[in-house]
């Protein structure tokens, strides 16, 4: 990389030091990306007494402790994802929640998963903005603003605002089926639902005058893994959205998750992170032009119809979740945990290379596990692409993968050059 922007890796010992390697928060241009937070006593290194209240306390207690030490605060915060064992736990997380972000509120994901590291009960993430990007030894052309927005036209919540826009991304809050007129889960099966969450968030999107194909990243949370193809079917329907998507045949990055329960006891929720092409002011006029979205496969890597290996616009690179499948094959590697996990890296990594990139410009990484106790196996290949331990972290348990897999990851790499403006 040269030295326009830094990936910056940030530890305070105000936070738990991680069950693993990788940083506290990574920030490269605009976005700090913190890893997940578990309910974990900076000072002894182990869970915190109580249940969900107190483990939910301490887990907002690392992310501020994390946010003071880059010199930001909780309202910086774009992006929260609340990780739960027990969906019927998230009453008393909201409690404590709310104590956090008493006036504006970030987006929001929320899902039950099968298992958290240390068995914790909850496990919290967050994306903050980073106003002053990290070009070394240079100053920004100014503070960027932070825009939030809802319309009456999706689903409005009292806890999370439907997008917020900081620099070139909107993050959107995760999307329910849930009808925004009666506010009640539309009636059907997951196809009737999937298309209400692609709805909603079209209806956000208009909102804010960004088209639907702008679009680089999509996570599909299902209740029951097997309704993969039937959600297919309908994201099939609402991608590519626009002529000119369909004359390249666009489609976003995806990662597909399987959770144990969602709110409202929902069969699918979707979450999407969209390109935001004039940025957010105030901004010099050369950094407001329309900049490109930049979609790209290799041949080693496995592909899909449905999902772009990986989706590129102004300094961040999205990736599909990658599953342990020989590229040449179309199948799962022969081993256990190990052999899986180092497949998912390789798939990454070829991706990586292929857009001209290295594992180096990594900011984060999510893995979805299928046993959590497979994790230090895990991390002994996980080691050998990520030496340092640099990017932020996420870890969950799952209860089924696509192809029964044992391991899936994704990860979000930086884009230093920043993707060109249209011509």
């Amino acid at each position: 990389m040269s030295n326009y922007n830094a990936v910056l890796p940030i530890n305070t010992d105000n936070a738990p030091k991680g069950i693993g390697p990788y940083s506290h928060a990574v920030a490269f241009s605009h976005y700090n990306n913190l890893s997940a937070q578990l309910p974990i006593d900076p000072k002894s290194g182990k869970m915190v007494a109580g249940g969900i209240k107190e483990q939910t306390e301490q887990c907002f207690k690392n992310i501020k402790a994390i946010v003071d030490s880059i010199d930001h605060v909780m309202n910086d915060v774009v992006k929260i994802t609340v990780f739960v064992k027990n969906i019927k736990d998230m009453d008393a997380v909201d409690e404590i929640y709310k104590t956090y972000f008493t006036g504006y509120v970030p987006t929001r994901t929320v899902v039950a998963v099968s298992a958290l590291p240390m068995n914790a009960l909850v496990q919290i993430e967050a994306l903050l903005s980073n106003g002053e990007g990290t070009i070394p030894n240079a100053p920004q052309a100014g503070d960027l603003i932070k825009l939030t927005n809802n319309t009456a036209n999706a689903p409005t919540c009292p806890l999370s605002t439907q997008t917020v826009s900081f620099s070139h991304y909107n993050n959107l809050s995760a999307q329910l089926p849930i009808d925004p007129k009666s506010g009640r889960l539309v009636e059907g099966g997951v196809r009737a639902q999937a298309a209400q969450c692609l709805k909603n968030i079209k209806a956000i999107l208009e909102s804010i005058d960004v088209p639907f194909d702008d679009i680089v990243k999509v996570n599909v949370f299902l209740k029951n893994l097997s309704d993969s193809e039937a959600v297919n079917e309908v994201y099939s329907t609402f991608f590519p959205d626009s002529a000119i998507a369909r004359a390249v045949a666009y489609v976003p990055a995806v990662t597909t998750i399987a959770a144990s329960a969602l709110p409202m006891d929902a069969l699918v929720q979707i979450e999407a992170v969209v390109s935001h092409g004039d940025g957010t002011p105030p901004q010099a006029v050369e950094d407001r032009h329309g900049l490109i979205i930049e979609a790209n496969n290799t041949e080693n890597a496995p592909k899909s119809a449905l999902s772009t290996q990986t989706v590129a616009f102004s300094h961040y690179n999205h990736l599909s979740a990658q599953l342990p499948l020989d590229p040449k094959t179309g199948e799962l590697v022969v081993g256990g945990v190990k052999e899986q996990a180092g497949q998912c890296l390789k798939n990454i990594k070829a991706i990586v290379e292929s857009i001209d990139h290295s594992m180096e410009d990594v900011v984060k990484v999510n893995i979805f596990l299928k046993n959590i106790t497979d994790i230090e196996a895990v991390d002994e290949v996980y080691l050998t692409f990520f030496p340092n331990g640099v990017p932020a972290r996420r870890t969950v348990g799952v209860s089924a993968l696509p192809h029964d897999a044992l391991v899936q990851i994704d990860v979000v790499v930086s884009n230093e050059e920043g993707t060109p403006p249209r011509v």
